[in-house]
């Protein structure tokens, strides 16, 4: 997941997306002072060890 993180006329917004592309292509329209973050889970599968 990726977060946009927007500071403008004194707001704070954030914006979810489900691809970094989606929200690249997102961030380059966007004004003010833009952060972006992606957020990982570490109980996604791709963190998981497999039991021998």
């Amino acid at each position: 997941m990726w977060i946009i993180t927007r500071y403008l006329d004194s707001n704070i917004s954030m914006f979810e997306f489900k691809t970094e592309q989606e929200a690249r292509e997102t961030l380059k329209k966007m004004k003010g002072y833009n952060v972006l973050s992606e957020v990982v889970y570490f109980n996604d599968p791709c963190f998981q060890q497999e039991s021998a």
